[in-house]
């Protein structure tokens, strides 16, 4: 009897962390929204260019490709959601258990609540898949859907647990979710050793029924139910053991006029190399991400149009000499973007405090965005020092100043995106905004012919540059590079009048 009371007690308590932490999280409508809105607008923009980018690349395309969109947007929700359920409550998770709720509760409470997050996203990804395109094989969409979104929540609980830093753990689920995807059984050979590894591997084949024939005896879906049953049990016992563990923060310090400038510059960059986890990660993203590009790569040739010497001009070259060019930006702009975000978001209070002890607005904020031009071009000239040894661009020079320009560009979008949405939906949006813009709508792979989305985008001016920089001899793309321009000097004035507003210490606040 005692047991069985025990049981129902332990049930309870569960059930009601449970609720609790839905309730919290439900507090931030932005956060709400996104997990509806983001996989709703890949699905909707994504799935046919991933599609047939997939087919494009060797892999099978076509409407199966398309359900595993529906998929990876679910997946890649679900991850960033419970990374955050995981860091953002350590301190309350911790005061838990030391008050006496046992860590496997918690653990439980915490990863049921991610799942409900995972499901309202895979929901949104299915109706939108099931409204735009149709789903041919109901039940194994939405069991790969689920399975895609199990694996990558344990994958966010599992980072959230072991990295600290909000640009660390997310960077880190972007480049997993990047190689998964991208580089994985959809976008290429299903016959390849080394996608074998990779998180959904077995859970793409199965859902877009294409047998891999290395499954074994327990097949594809064997296999993809032990990869869901392994996650999950590896971040469980993960999070279990880390939720006892407690880890100080780390403050920086104020200063004075041109001083202040220098010592705003030095405390971030001082910050910034502390973090060496950050430094990897900058460092191995664009590179993975650009070299992978090269044995995945389809051998055939592609054509361009391109202005030169005032005139339209057809361009035809080998893609796989060029597209570990064309993937460079993607990297660098996504990567850019998150720094930006996480800087800003990470100094808020601190800038407040340091407004408060004097530190005027404009040395503060020129210290902040020195930080995130620093990390964005130490992104920018890693990018760019692999790209150089898989690829040739025409125009070196200005190649480099696309790239950068890019970079430049992104930073000041992570800082705007974070300083208006938050952590969750910041990042959520940082994801998105670069993988659309660079990603599909300037992509030559893509579209040949530019819409007027693709005009109207952040990446618009700078990627053309880029591309007659890539392919052609001489500079002819002086409008697109005066719009690029014109982009970073709006979203420069825009970061600095948020800026103000943000840092701006509360009128009541004590002296």
């Amino acid at each position: 009897m005692t047991t069985r009371m025990a049981t129902v007690t332990t049930r309870m308590a569960t059930a009601l962390f449970t609720r609790r932490f839905l309730v919290a999280a439900a507090r931030n409508p932005v956060n709400v929204m996104m997990l509806v809105l983001v996989p709703v607008v890949f699905v909707v923009v994504a799935d046919g260019a991933l599609a047939d980018a997939a087919e494009l690349l060797g892999g099978k395309g076509g409407p199966a490709t398309q359900t595993a969109t529906a998929g990876w947007a679910a997946g890649f929700i679900a991850a960033i959601a419970m990374y955050f359920q995981v860091r953002a409550a350590r301190a309350t998770d911790r005061r838990l258990v030391l008050a006496g709720l046992a860590p496997a509760r918690l653990v439980g409470a915490r990863m049921a609540a991610g799942l409900a997050l995972a499901l309202v996203a895979a929901a949104a990804s299915l109706a939108t898949l099931a409204a735009r395109t149709g789903i041919d094989n109901p039940g194994r969409a939405v069991a790969g859907t689920l399975m895609y979104a199990v694996i990558y929540l344990a994958t966010g609980a599992l980072i959230g647990a072991l990295v600290a830093g909000p640009v660390n753990g997310t960077v880190l689920i972007l480049f997993v979710w990047i190689l998964d995807v991208f580089f994985g059984a959809a976008f290429g050979s299903a016959d390849r050793v080394g996608t074998r590894a990779l998180p959904t591997h077995f859970v793409t084949l199965w859902m877009t029924d294409l047998p891999s024939r290395h499954g074994g005896r327990i097949g594809d879906l064997g296999w993809s139910l032990a990869w869901t049953a392994a996650a999950i049990t590896v971040s469980w016992t993960v999070i279990t053991r880390t939720s006892r563990i407690a880890r100080p923060r780390r403050r920086s310090a104020p200063g004075s006029v041109v001083y202040q400038l220098t010592t705003g510059v030095r405390m971030g960059l001082r910050e910034v190399g502390r973090n060496r986890v950050l430094w990897a990660l900058l460092v191995a993203v664009p590179t993975v991400f650009v070299l992978l590009t090269v044995p995945t790569t389809p051998k055939h040739y592609q054509t361009l149009a391109l202005p030169e010497a005032g005139r339209t001009i057809t361009v035809r070259f080998w893609f796989p000499d060029t597209h570990p060019g064309f993937m460079a930006p993607t990297a660098i702009a996504s990567l850019a973007a998150l720094v930006g975000l996480f800087t800003v978001l990470d100094a808020r209070s601190a800038d407040r405090r340091l407004a408060l002890a004097g530190f005027r607005p404009g040395p503060l904020l020129a210290s902040r965005l020195a930080t995130i031009a620093f990390s964005a071009l130490l992104t920018t000239a890693v990018s760019l020092a692999v790209t150089a040894a898989v690829f040739d661009a025409r125009q070196w020079g200005l190649y480099i100043a696309a790239n950068t320009l890019i970079a430049l560009t992104y930073g000041l979008i992570g800082v705007l995106i974070g300083s208006l949405l938050g952590r969750v939906g910041g990042v959520f949006i940082a994801f998105l905004i670069p993988f659309l813009d660079l990603g599909i709508e300037q992509s030559p792979m893509l579209n040949p012919e530019l819409s007027a989305l693709a005009h109207a985008t952040p990446g618009y001016g700078a990627s053309r540059v880029l591309y007659d920089a890539a392919l052609t001899p001489s500079f002819d793309e002086t409008g697109p590079l005066l719009i690029a321009f014109a982009w970073l000097g709006g979203l420069l004035l825009a970061a600095v009048v948020l800026f103000r507003h943000t840092a701006a210490p509360s009128r009541h606040a004590p002296h």
